[in-house]
Formats: structure tokens, C-alpha cells, sequence
């Protein structure tokens, strides 16, 4: 069975094409030629270079694509940015190109049996911070960042297709070794210093980069066709349980707790993102990112997707961040 993964050089992509060779899919990886091959060093790995800002041209190479070695069977396509220099990118890629590649897919009649699209629980926007109660997937979408805008339009764009095939999965926060922006709280802790945003109960969800690429692989081997869901390990954390997790790992018993009021990381936030981006710059702490971090509740339904796929992690946060903090310390990140 042959699937193609998009954004494969990316940090969620690298470990999907990962599971895929282990499951042992013939596996293409959509890469860009300028992009690094660091963690896609398998032989048995074949690499394709999609034009998604030339819809003509795109078809034309999924034409030549099926003529050569048929049809893919799946497509998990997680190729997006999460952050931009220039804010018009996250419409322009995370829409523009994946409606691209979607009718580039039709015209050359090279329609999946099934297209696992990696949206974000972002798409859906903040929980309720008074009431507590999760996000539920009958609730309407109210994404408040540009990226979680520009997930959510590619989705109803996709859904609009009559029969057209699609899983929409919708994870929560991302973690794991190669991944760079939960490894700046954790080398931050490691160096001594323990920041917390605003002066409320944070509410947290995770899942393990293994446990979503599993997933995305098991989707698309399933039954199940034109529905999303929200994908967390099943478990939520609060901001204090996280950090206590990552010292106990990085062997750190004592920290400078430093509790930083949000409306002092929002200032710092638009500051580096105007001052990096005249440098030509994204700097990690933007303005998407804070609106991001403010929130108090990130809480999800999880039941449906453990009920359509049998899903059940196998990482918790506290297994997931020791295997993570391992790599970072071996790779000499920290």
C-alpha cells in the first residue's frame, strides 16, 4: 500500500513517515528539494517534490506520479506552517496551497482511498475558562489565531467536496524529540528558571508525536471517512503538573518560580514579533504564540476518537517528556 506524506521533513512528518516504514507502507515524502534530510535517512524512502503554489504544475506531477507507480492509496498531509514571517502566509499555505493540492488530486484523478488531513485543535479555538468544560466537537469552531483560521478554512473547504475522502485529525499540543518550541520550557527549567503565564489554573492537554503518527496511520486503514476529531493522550494536566514533570526529568528539585503577568507576555510577544520580523525573522514567542499560551483551558473530547480507532496512547506526559528530555540530552540540545 502506497501513501504519500507531506511535510515529512517537518517534526510531525519525519516520525509519520517513520510509523509508516515500520507498518511497512511504500512511503513517499513530500519534501521540499531545499529541505533537510536529516531525520529521513532510510533507503527505503522515496522523495517527491509537490508544487502546491502551481496547481497546473501540481497536477501535472500527480499525473506523471500515478503513470509511474500507480495511484497512492492514502495521503496524510501535513505539510503547513505554524509560524510566518509574513502573517498572510498562514491563509496562503495552510489554505491556498492545501486547496491546491486537493483539486490538483481531482483533476488528475488521483483521489485517495483515504486523505488523513493534520488540521490543529486551534482550528477550534480556546475552551471556556469559567466553566472548565472541554472542548466538544459539537461546539462551533471559534479559532482566535491566524493559524488556527487558516486550519479551520482548508477543512470546511475539504468537507465541501462531495465524497471526497477525508479524516480530519485535530491534535492538541505536540510534543517529543526534534520538536523546538516545548524544548525552550524545558532548557529554560533546565538552566534554573520556572515561568508561568498569568495568575490562574492553566488546563492542559498533550499527545506524544509516536501516539498522533500511529494514529494518522491507523485512520487511514480504517472504515471511517468524512469525519474530524480532537486528539490528546486522553488526559489533562494542569500548568504546574507539566512543569513538575519536566524538573523531576531534568533531575532539577529546585527552580526560580517566575509567574509572568499576561499582559507582560503579550507586550514581549508583540515586541519581538515587530523587532524580528524587521530583520526578516519569526521569533519563537509571536503574537499567534501568546494568544496560544494565554489560554486557561485547552481541554478536549477524546472518547470519539478512542472509540472509532480503539485509540489509546501509549505515552503519557510523564513517559513522553522523559523520552523526549532523554533525546534532547543525547542530540546536545540541552
Amino acid at each position: 500500500m502506497k501513501v504519500l506524506i507531506t511535510g515529512a521533513a517537518g517534526f510531525i512528518g519525519s516520525f509519520m513517515v517513520e510509523e509508516a516504514l515500520n507498518r511497512g507502507f511504500d512511503t513517499y515524502a513530500g519534501i521540499r528539494a531545499t529541505s533537510s534530510r536529516q531525520y529521513l535517512k532510510d533507503e527505503r524512502i522515496k522523495f517527491v517534490d509537490l508544487k502546491y503554489s502551481d496547481k497546473k504544475q501540481l497536477a501535472e506531477q500527480l499525473t506523471e506520479l500515478k503513470n509511474l507507480h500507480g495511484k497512492f492509496d492514502y495521503i496524510i498531509h501535513g505539510m503547513g506552517v505554524t509560524k510566518c514571517k509574513n502573517k498572510n502566509d498562514f491563509d496562503r499555505i495552510n489554505y491556498g496551497y492545501t486547496r491546491n493540492f486537493v483539486e490538483a488530486l481531482i483533476e488528475s484523478d488521483s483521489v485517495p482511498d483515504k486523505f488523513v488531513y493534520i488540521s490543529s485543535l486551534s482550528a477550534w479555538g480556546p475552551g471556556d475558562s469559567k466553566t472548565g468544560k472541554p472542548i466538544m466537537l459539537s461546539d462551533e469552531p471559534k479559532p482566535d489565531t491566524l493559524y488556527g483560521t487558516s486550519k479551520l478554512k482548508a477543512e470546511r473547504f475539504i468537507a465541501s467536496l462531495p465524497d471526497f475522502p477525508y479524516i480530519f485529525l485535530r491534535p492538541t499540543g505536540v510534543y517529543g524529540p526534534r520538536e523546538k518550541d516545548y524544548f525552550v520550557f524545558n532548557k529554560t527549567v533546565a538552566n534554573g528558571i520556572e515561568p508561568a503565564m498569568g495568575f490562574g489554573t492553566q488546563h492542559l492537554t498533550f499527545i506524544y508525536v509516536r501516539d498522533l503518527a500511529a494514529l494518522a496511520l491507523s485512520a487511514c486503514r480504517s472504515d471511517i471517512v468524512r469525519k474530524g476529531y480532537f486528539v490528546s493522550d486522553g488526559k489533562e494536566y494542569t500548568g504546574k503538573e507539566y512543569a513538575a514533570i519536566v524538573k523531576k526529568h531534568l533531575g532539577r528539585k529546585h527552580t526560580l518560580k517566575l509567574r509572568v503577568p499576561l499582559f507582560l507576555v503579550k507586550l514581549i510577544s508583540y515586541s519581538l514579533d515587530a523587532v524580528c520580523g524587521w530583520f526578516g525573522q519569526t521569533p519563537t514567542l509571536n503574537k499567534d504564540k501568546y494568544r496560544i499560551l494565554r489560554v486557561m483551558n485547552w481541554k478536549c473530547e477524546i472518547k470519539p476518537t478512542q472509540d472509532d480507532f480503539n485509540f489509546k496512547a501509549e505515552y503519557d506526559l510523564d513517559r513522553g517528556t522523559e523520552e523526549a528530555i532523554k533525546w534532547y540530552k543525547q542530540e546536545k540540545w540541552m
